[in-house]
């Protein structure tokens, strides 16, 4: 029977689904038992979890394994390459937290427009002592221009709701999207263009060296003042020092931030910006969408140790010892 190291994000009946079919070994903390999980992996074949950090080093000593089942939609964190070359399957959980993280997207685009945080602690600290006025007045967002950098899953699904707010939408991406824009009215521009005609950017982009630090304090100098940066994608997409000289200078109304370069964000300007709205990486925080996340990775990892292709195959290049030239074959197209 082939063995599985499971970590974090894990209940009880995913673990006994695993059980069906492997041996597992379950370690709800690891970072508290380095030791136990290193010895664990040694014999592993197959590994899965959240918040997964894979070295070379780790997989020097783990020379048995056959795939990683990441429960979350992003990998930059993992060496994808290096897990391909050695023939090791990776699986990602993409399409089921799509509609949950767009919530969040434009949760901040309103929170930060309508300042909802700032106002509901003067309410909660016994500041509001008189009808509001002018200098607790917001911003519109329905009827402003929203611009969208990415337009994926996710960037599509808060275009989406964009729509829904009578929202001019705006995007930029490696590609045109005809078929949107004829059937959403979406309007293709260059990330330029995009940053001097919007009034809410959003980012939902992947990390990758292209975009790694993409905003910093130019890019705000290129925005409209009135203008408010959205983050939900890597915290390292926007250059945290320059956005917060930028929100010094006033060369932006404010910003919504889900992601940060170092999390947990701790002793940060963006703390005591009333015009910032910070929240702690909850993209897909909710109930509903962690238990489809993890049930969707153990359908991934069991698909992947059982000599099948994983439906959500993220390195596809990856030859395992095993698998056929069919599947190979088939991995490649079907990605």
């Amino acid at each position: 029977m082939k063995r599985v190291v499971a970590l974090r994000r894990l209940k009880a009946s995913h673990l006994q689904r695993l059980r069906e079919h492997f041996e597992v070994t379950y370690f709800e903390e690891p970072e508290r038992q380095p030791e136990a999980v290193a010895v664990a992996l040694r014999q592993a074949h197959g590994l899965i979890g959240g918040k997964l950090q894979v070295t070379s080093a780790m997989l020097d000593e783990a020379p048995g394994l056959e795939a990683i089942a990441t429960i979350s939609v992003g990998y930059d964190n993992l060496p994808v390459d290096e897990l391909s070359r050695r023939g090791i399957l990776l699986t990602n959980t993409p399409d089921v937290l799509t509609e949950t993280t767009a919530d969040t997207g434009f949760m901040l685009i309103m929170a930060s427009s309508r300042r909802l945080v700032e106002l509901a602690n003067m309410v909660r600290e016994g500041r509001w002592t008189q009808h509001v006025g002018e200098p607790q007045f917001g911003h519109d967002v329905h009827g402003k221009t929203l611009g969208m950098v990415g337009l994926g899953r996710i960037g599509r699904a808060i275009a989406r709701r964009a729509l829904g707010f009578n929202m001019r939408v705006l995007y930029s991406n490696a590609s045109s999207k005809p078929e949107l824009e004829a059937e959403w009215g979406l309007e293709h521009r260059t990330f330029e263009q995009l940053l001097a005609e919007s009034d809410f950017v959003c980012l939902t982009v992947p990390l990758t060296e292209q975009t790694e630090h993409l905003i910093g304090y130019e890019q705000c100098r290129a925005m409209k003042r009135s203008a408010f940066l959205i983050n939900i994608a890597r915290g390292r997409v926007v250059d945290e020092a320059g956005l917060i000289r930028a929100l010094n200078d006033g060369l932006i109304a404010g910003a919504g931030l889900d992601v940060f370069e170092r999390e947990p964000l701790q002793d940060s300007p963006l703390l005591r910006m009333d015009n910032v709205v910070t929240l702690p990486h909850i993209g897909s925080a909710t109930h509903e969408t962690r238990e489809a996340m993890a049930n969707c990775a153990v359908e991934n990892i069991c698909q992947a140790l059982q000599g099948e292709r994983p439906r959500d195959l993220v390195n596809p290049q990856a030859r395992p010892s095993g698998f056929s030239e069919q599947q190979q074959e088939q991995s490649v197209d079907a990605k």
